[in-house]
Order: C-alpha cells, then sequence, then structure tokens
C-alpha cells in the first residue's frame, strides 16, 4: 500500500476522508446534510463558504484533489476481485442516464472510429474486433447509487487494442463518445489495467443492447459511470475530455 504522507498532512488526510463521504453521494450538491466541516473544506480549498456558488467551488476542488489521492494510489497490477459463476446476478439490471424503453437502436453497419494520439486510425468493425485474442472475466459492477452486480463479460484486452492501434500511451487519458451521447474518459494506467475490457459478449452470448450493443467498455477498478456502453468512438488526448456525469460534479477518477 502506498503512503499518502508524501501528498498532505494528516489534518488534510483527515478533511479528505470527510470529504470524500460527502463526494461519493449523487446528492453530493445537498451539501449542509452531510457532516462535513465547511470549516475545514474552507481550510483546505482556500474557498469562503457563505453562497451556494462558493460551495459549489469548495466541493469541485475537492472532486480535484480526490481524484490526486485517487490516481496516486492506483496500483496497475492490483486486480479487482473475480467471482465464479455461481455468482452471476441474474437478472443483470439496466443502468443508464435513461429508463430502459428509450434505449436508442444500435447503428447500422456499425464501425469504432480511433482518433487522437494513434498510429492507425481506421475504423473498426465488430468481426475485426472479433478476429483479436478473445478473455474473459467475472467481475462485479459498482455503482456509485450504492447496488452492485455480478456479471460475466467477454471481448479484448483493452490494452491489446490500444497497442494494435499504436496508441500513445504515455498520453493522459483516453475518451470515449457513445451512440446514447453519453461520453466519458479514464486515465491511461486504467486503460493499460489488466481488466479493462472492450467488451463484446454478455453471459457468453453477443452482448445485449440492454448492457451496451455493439460495444462496452468493462472495468471493475471502476466506479458504473465509468463503464460507457453503445462506444462508437475512442481517441487518445492530453487533455482531459471530462465525462457526463463528471461535468456536473462527479468526481472524475471514479475508482470503486
Amino acid at each position: 500500500m502506498k503512503s499518502i504522507t508524501r501528498l498532505f498532512s494528516s489534518h488534510e488526510k483527515e478533511i479528505i476522508l470527510e470529504a470524500n463521504k460527502a463526494l461519493a453521494n449523487p446528492t453530493r450538491r445537498l451539501f449542509g446534510q452531510q457532516a462535513l466541516s465547511l470549516g475545514a473544506i474552507s481550510m483546505l480549498t482556500g474557498c469562503t463558504l457563505n453562497t451556494d456558488d462558493s460551495i459549489e467551488q469548495a466541493l469541485m476542488v475537492m472532486s480535484r484533489l480526490n481524484d490526486r489521492v485517487q490516481s496516486w494510489l492506483f496500483d496497475p497490477n492490483k486486480m479487482a476481485p473475480t467471482y465464479s459463476q455461481a455468482h452471476i446476478t441474474d437478472p443483470f439490471p439496466f443502468n443508464a442516464y435513461y429508463p430502459e424503453e428509450q434505449i436508442r437502436p444500435s447503428p447500422v453497419d456499425f464501425k469504432l472510429m480511433v482518433s487522437g494520439q494513434v498510429m492507425d486510425k481506421k475504423s473498426w468493425t465488430l468481426e475485426d474486433l472479433s478476429t483479436m485474442p478473445q478473455t474473459s472475466q467475472v467481475t462485479r459492477h459498482i455503482c456509485v447509487e450504492g447496488w452492485s452486480a455480478i456479471g460475466k463479460w467477454g471481448g479484448v484486452r483493452f490494452s491489446d487494442f490500444l497497442k494494435r492501434i499504436g496508441a500513445d500511451t504515455t498520453a493522459k487519458f483516453v475518451g470515449f463518445r457513445c451512440h446514447d451521447d453519453y461520453y466519458t474518459s479514464i486515465d491511461m494506467p486504467t486503460a493499460l489495467h489488466a481488466q479493462t475490457l472492450l467488451t463484446l459478449t454478455y453471459a457468453d452470448q453477443v452482448l445485449p443492447a440492454k448492457y451496451g450493443y455493439p460495444l462496452k467498455l468493462r472495468i471493475p477498478t471502476k466506479l458504473g459511470y465509468k463503464n460507457p456502453k453503445y462506444i462508437q468512438e475512442i481517441f487518445v488526448t492530453n487533455v482531459n475530455p471530462g465525462g457526463y456525469w463528471e461535468d456536473q460534479g462527479y468526481n472524475w477518477f471514479g475508482g470503486s
């Protein structure tokens, strides 16, 4: 376990741990209902907390500190827990920013676009992806709303895909745009993690629409909102692309 001592004082660490309880809450803007010291946050962030806007500003500063801590503590060699198929949640729940009946039809003649800091920018079909080495995992999806579910996902290790397209793995971020208008981004160490999977199947069957057909990214080391579905473009960049929920104040790193 890495030591956090070199990043923050003991007082700051106590504040960060307390702040994380508020930041992990999807309704974190209801800041006054949290048991978080406004004085402590004001001291750490340098914000005067006398208006809703200043509280929101302080929370955003704390979120950036949270990202800094999580990325520093992240161990790219540590695996998320795996399970037997007997532990699979049936049915695995649908999860999106809209109800299941509003799932959009999948694009006809789907092709995955690749852009940014990569050498090979050709588009990929599902058939192209299926020719790459395949693997599977039974891992737990953890939602920021407080529930979790275990499922079996199959596909291509994302690190293999990034290598195949000649991605600049010294770049900081990988971004995703999806055909349901969702978007998100992850750090490069997470992109290269052995369990980060470009998913083509669920339960050994073609990925169902409700779970992200034609293409989903499965990241068991991240919270659910960092696992984009319906992916239509992947890009590598040094500019943080943000994300649908992250741009509304959710923690960007999103570690589980």
